[in-house]
């Protein structure tokens, strides 16, 4: 796996245990809120995924955007889907999300390359 992807995920997962070791009723609700929100449902999990994903760009969250490109790759999205998404980010976002669409894009071969190993 790629140090990109590897490094994401290890600080992710260190710090979450942290955060829900604190035992922090809110914050165990809203991670819990956030697991289901992204469930199977009337939606696809792929559809939400995209959906997150198009919605962490406009909000300019990179953590987020890393997290939803992952389980986008993961679920089957294409890159041609990924990009067509990131497309209505940046309409959306405006020019402001450029930087984060880089990145997004770098994280993107980062899995690709991981998945191809």
């Amino acid at each position: 796996m790629s140090d990109l992807i590897q490094e994401f995920n290890d600080y992710r997962s260190k710090m979450n245990e942290k955060l829900l070791a604190d035992n922090n009723k809110i914050v165990k609700r809203i991670f819990n809120l956030d697991t289901n929100a992204y469930a199977e449902g009337a939606l696809d999990v792929k559809t939400k995924e995209l959906l997150g994903l198009v919605a962490s760009t406009v909000l300019r969250c990179d953590d987020c955007v890393k997290y939803h490109l992952e389980t986008s790759y993961k679920e089957g999205v294409s890159k041609e889907e990924m990009m067509e998404a990131m497309g209505i980010a940046t309409l959306v976002g405006g020019t402001i999300v450029i930087p984060h669409l880089r990145r997004a894009y770098e994280f993107w071969e980062a899995l690709e390359e991981a998945g191809n190993k």
